[in-house]
């Protein structure tokens, strides 16, 4: 009675080559669960961080007072709070210099223009390693199986009475490469998809919120500017 092959047997019987592909495509395959989960769990954070902010910002309370109360902690401050925070610190210290409206103004846009720059690098980051295993790892895979069916015709040829028997397995552990190579990217794939969405959604907040805020900055610049005058 003949014991059908196992996966294992397959890949433990690969060619030198084969199996470097696979432990690439394996190794791929599992730092890319790794950012997926680490990646889905970090947007989440932010999402309700952006909810948290709004609901504060939004409340009616002073700025200067909220102000005051993130710069208890301003060196971990993230997403809105760091764009507001740093908005606001850079229109506070240039009219402390007593600086033009003007400069006061574009110097709290250039510092949130410049913390949004800094939270968008941090909600994108590892997004082009998922991008990369997605895009490359089929190619990996499919290297593998031509090196692998390469090398099963080449036994073959030596062979004085070809059967199926002698090309399938090599076929079969060739194919397998492929396999893995599919099964590494279809998850980077969808969750490159998914999370860019994510973040094209948050950023579009953060852009959104830096634009009222500098409406916000505006009125009170120019309201205590007519307030002197009078």
């Amino acid at each position: 009675m003949s014991v059908e092959p196992s996966l294992w047997s397959f890949i433990a019987n690969a060619g030198l080559v084969v199996k470097l592909v696979m432990l690439l495509l394996f190794s791929a395959s599992i730092i890319s669960w790794t950012l997926i989960f680490q990646r889905s769990m970090f947007l989440r954070e932010a999402r309700n961080a952006i909810k948290t902010f709004e609901t504060r910002f939004w409340s009616g309370m002073e700025l200067s007072k909220f102000y005051l109360e993130l710069s208890k902690r301003k060196n971990d401050l993230s997403g809105l709070e760091h764009i507001f925070f740093a908005g606001f610190n850079e229109f506070m210290r240039l009219n402390k210099q007593s600086a033009g409206q003007e400069i006061v103004l574009d110097g709290a846009e250039r510092a949130m223009r410049i913390a949004l720059a800094r939270e968008m690098d941090e909600l994108e980051r590892h997004l082009p390693f998922l991008a990369t295993v997605g895009s490359t790892s089929p190619y990996v895979g499919l290297f593998g199986t031509v090196w692998g069916i390469m090398t099963s015709f080449r036994s073959l040829g030596t062979a004085t009475q070809a059967t199926i028997a002698m090309v399938a397995p090599g076929i079969s552990e060739a194919l397998i490469a492929t396999a893995m190579g599919l099964f590494a990217a279809i998850p980077a794939v969808i969750a490159y998809n998914r999370y860019a969405a994510a973040v094209e959604r948050i950023s579009n907040h953060y852009a959104t919120f830096q634009e009222e805020f500098s409406s916000i900055l505006h009125r009170q610049t120019y309201a205590k500017a007519e307030i002197i005058k009078q």
